[in-house]
């Protein structure tokens, strides 16, 4: 092995190492108080016999700070153990709230860019043909995931097809019923500052969703705001070419959206 491919070699090992290291400290951390659990044992017969020692010297039975004092160097190890297993646990932790941090930090300035775009979108060439993108994008977000291949939800509210743009899901449901519920979810935003995407969905009758426990709306960002797009559904047997309302919001709903008010 050349010098080049041994420091390629290494530099590759540390970069592994830096992107797993909450992986790694948490793995090590599990060892050690494993690790910790099994010397204490392995010490104790050890103390015992001192205690016998000392009882026996003593003609008496030795007090609870006694036993501790004749006894806490059998520990030592276990002790060095379990604190650095310790250590290893929260700086796992802390590189982990490192991460977090930067990615909403990330995440928030993609956020404001998206929409600096959007407006801007808006103003260059007008509300008519930014529609027409924006359902430019949704017809060819349905023609990946055609309804074919997806289960119909049923709300009971309507027999409006619709697609969720942000799970991929089709539904059937009614517009008035959805714009009641962002009205109401509006109201509600103003009095508790935030609402979260799986409250929109319980508001027109759909199941929580995973992505919906971590995004929702600030009312620092503003109202929700619907965005609706009619597209065909080509492909939906055996009605071809049925009319699709895909559902998306012009303010998106965002990460860490419960704090910052």
């Amino acid at each position: 092995m050349d010098k080049q491919m041994l420091v390629n070699a290494v530099k590759s090992a540390r970069t592994a190492a830096k992107r797993h290291s909450p992986e790694i400290l948490t793995g090590i951390g599990i060892a050690g108080m494993i690790t910790t659990t099994i010397m204490a044992v392995r010490a104790t017969p050890k103390a015992l016999t001192i205690i016998g020692e000392c009882e026996v010297d003593e003609n008496r039975k030795l007090s609870k700070a006694e036993v501790v004092k004749a006894t806490w160097t059998c520990y030592i190890p276990s002790a060095i153990v379990g604190g650095a297993s310790i250590a290893c646990l929260v700086g796992s932790t802390s590189v982990n709230l490192r991460r977090n941090a930067a990615l909403a930090a990330a995440y928030s300035c993609a956020e404001t860019a998206l929409r600096e775009y959007q407006d801007r979108v808006v103003e260059v060439i007008g509300e008519k043909k930014e529609q027409t993108i924006r359902d430019a994008v949704a017809k060819e977000r349905i023609e990946k995931h055609p309804v074919s291949e997806q289960q119909i939800l049923y709300t009971g509210h309507g027999d409006t097809l619709c697609y969720d743009a942000w799970c991929s899901r089709y539904f059937k449901s009614d517009i008035e019923v959805i714009r009641r519920a962002i009205h109401e979810l509006n109201d509600r935003l103003r009095v508790d500052n935030y609402i979260s995407l799986n409250e929109f969905y319980d508001a027109i009758g759909l199941e929580e969703s995973k992505t919906g426990e971590i995004l929702g709306w600030n009312i620092g960002k503003g109202y929700i705001q619907l965005a609706f797009s009619s597209v065909l559904a080509s492909d939906l047997t055996p009605f071809p070419d049925t009319p699709c309302l895909a559902i998306d919001f012009r303010v998106p709903p965002q990460y860490d959206y419960d704090r910052g008010w």
